[in-house]
């Protein structure tokens, strides 16, 4: 039996050499040089190209070395009886919210449009928010998204949350189901959204929604590209009723639509609001490994029927 990596967009050879370090008496390839198709049980995977599973037969668990698995569930057919397990880091919480807390003070203290000043050699004073006078609407209310929710209220942000399912987090006011969607969107500043994507989130960014938030809001996007209407945004953004926004992801990645790139009041960021740790990921996926040998239950299994 072997271990194969299937990745793109992300090197896989210090993976390799981290697994071959802790695993040994298994063959570890990377895609497409694979000597055996036929003994690969147990893939590991970033972003694999469309239908690349169906050419190994025998496969019984496919790890994700992200957070996610849309990249999987999207592009291949995956087998009920198939394993799907993603990586679980308090690391990746940590820095999703260091990087959410550098982007809403940004937005708060104006930074941004004074770096554009100096470029014209503007002096001008402009006010700006405080955190006790500003609301944050969070979409999405996972192991992530809860982490950066608690953050943000308990320095004193007023902050709301929309979830499948109702959260107990301190000075968070939890929302659920559609009613309640439209409800937490009410009088935000700052619209963060941390979704998974399913059937039911894809496109759930869109005019109908932007609309809903405080004129001259700003919406965040690390979520995924496929919840967002970018034609959507970008009337809301022409119209001023959102003073700008960030997107950290994207439907097409490396990013080519032009009319993102080129919006003066669009933000973009290639993907790094939030990058798993190898060593730390390793561990996880070296256990998981050895909890298959042993015919043991993997940790951070995913739902097939929910997505995440």
């Amino acid at each position: 039996m072997s271990i194969l990596l299937i990745f793109n967009n992300k090197d896989p050879k210090p993976w390799k050499n981290q697994l071959e370090n802790k695993i040994q008496n298994t063959d570890i390839e990377i895609y497409p040089n694979v000597q055996d198709k036929s003994k690969v049980d147990f893939i590991i995977c970033w972003k694999p190209t469309d239908r690349v599973f169906d050419e190994f037969p025998i496969q019984k668990v496919v790890q994700s070395v992200g957070a996610s698995i849309d990249h999987i569930t999207k592009t291949q057919k995956i087998n009920k009886n198939i394993i799907i397990s993603r990586i679980v880091d308090e690391q990746l919480c940590i820095d999703m919210w260091e990087f959410l807390l550098a982007v809403v003070l940004s937005e708060m203290k104006n930074l941004n449009l004074y770096y554009k000043n100096k470029i014209e050699k503007t002096w001008k004073q402009q006010e700006y928010q405080s955190i006790n006078n500003t609301t944050i609407s969070i979409l999405g209310l996972g192991k992530i998204g809860s982490y950066v929710a608690q953050k943000f209220a308990q320095m004193g942000f007023e902050v709301k949350g929309w979830s499948n399912s109702k959260k107990e987090i301190t000075n968070v006011k939890s929302y659920i189901r559609e009613d309640g969607f439209y409800k937490c969107l009410e009088n935000t500043d700052f619209l963060i959204n941390i979704l998974p994507l399913t059937k039911e989130t894809t496109r759930i960014i869109n005019k109908n929604s932007l609309i809903k938030i405080r004129k001259g809001g700003f919406f965040i996007n690390v979520g995924r590209g496929e919840h967002l209407n970018e034609a959507d945004l970008i009337e809301l953004l022409s119209e001023k009723h959102l003073s700008g926004a960030l997107l950290d992801v994207f439907r097409e990645e490396p990013l080519t639509n032009d009319a993102l790139w080129e919006h003066p009041n669009l933000y973009i960021t290639p993907h790094i609001a939030s990058l798993t740790n190898v060593k730390s990921a390793i561990n996880q996926i070296t256990e998981n490994h050895q909890r298959f040998i042993a015919n043991k239950e993997l940790l951070n299994i995913v739902s097939l029927k929910k997505g995440y």
